[in-house]
Formats: C-alpha cells, structure tokens, sequence
C-alpha cells in the first residue's frame, strides 16, 4: 500500500478504495453467516405406496384422511363432516392415540386455500404431522 505525496504532479486526489473493499467484504461474511442455510418451510408426508407382492393392510387401519370434495364439502375417512365441526372431531379422533399423523386429500379443481384452512385446523389440534395426498401417490407410482 503506498500513498503518493506530491512529486512532479502535486497531491493525489485519487480514493483509496482499499479500505472500502475490506468493509464491503466483511459485510458480504456477515450477511452469510446470518441468513439460514436451509429455508423453513411447511413440512409435508408423503404416504408411501405398499411394496409389491405384499399382503393388504389389516382391517384395523389407522390412517385419518381427510377429504375435501369440489363443492367444498369433507370427509375424514368417508365420514361426512362440517368444516364448523372438523376441529372438534379430530380432537375426538386423537385424543386417544399416540402416533398424530393425518392426511389431506384435496380435489385438483379445489383452491389451495381451502386445503390450507384444514391444515391450520389440523395443527391447531395439536396433529404433529400432516400430510398431503395427490393423485400420482394414490396410483402408487
């Protein structure tokens, strides 16, 4: 780092960028240790299709999946349910079991939005996890 005074053409009225390019740097460090390497988002379960071959599930199947038809009307497990009476039904369902797992079944013509507004009653239930059902995971491919 040298620093010109005068000589043949006078003072120097040049920046030292020098001092700038450290503080830009350091700033660059601070914001990437700052922001979050993975991004938080809504955690989803995917339930997985059966291995082939394997022999069908018992009759005493747990899973809660709630549906939710194109006219905006639900089911948990083919039980025809209120949107009103959805939390307090789930609450009945899990009240007694350990494992919290639900999923959701939208019709594809649905707005998310409606699919969001069970997932929040779902949570707000205290359901540790709630998974989302497509088409493609019902086919099993």
């Amino acid at each position: 780092m040298s620093m010109s005074t005068g000589g043949k053409g006078g003072p120097s009225s040049e920046i030292n960028m020098t001092p700038m390019i450290d503080v830009l740097l350091v700033l660059i460090i601070i914001f990437m240790v700052i922001t979050p390497l993975v991004p938080k988002g809504l955690e989803a379960r995917v339930p997985q299709p059966p291995p082939p071959n394997s022999p069908p599930p018992p009759e005493n199947d747990r899973t809660v999946v709630v549906i939710i038809e194109k006219d905006k009307s639900m089911k948990i497990n083919a039980e025809s349910v209120l949107f009103e009476n959805l939390s307090k039904r789930l609450e009945d369902i899990f009240k007694t079991r350990a494992e919290r797992v639900c999923f959701v079944k939208g019709d594809p013509d649905l707005e998310f939005q409606e699919v969001a507004k069970v997932i929040d009653v779902a949570k707000g239930v205290g359901i540790d996890q709630v998974g989302l059902m497509t088409k493609k995971v019902e086919a099993g491919e």
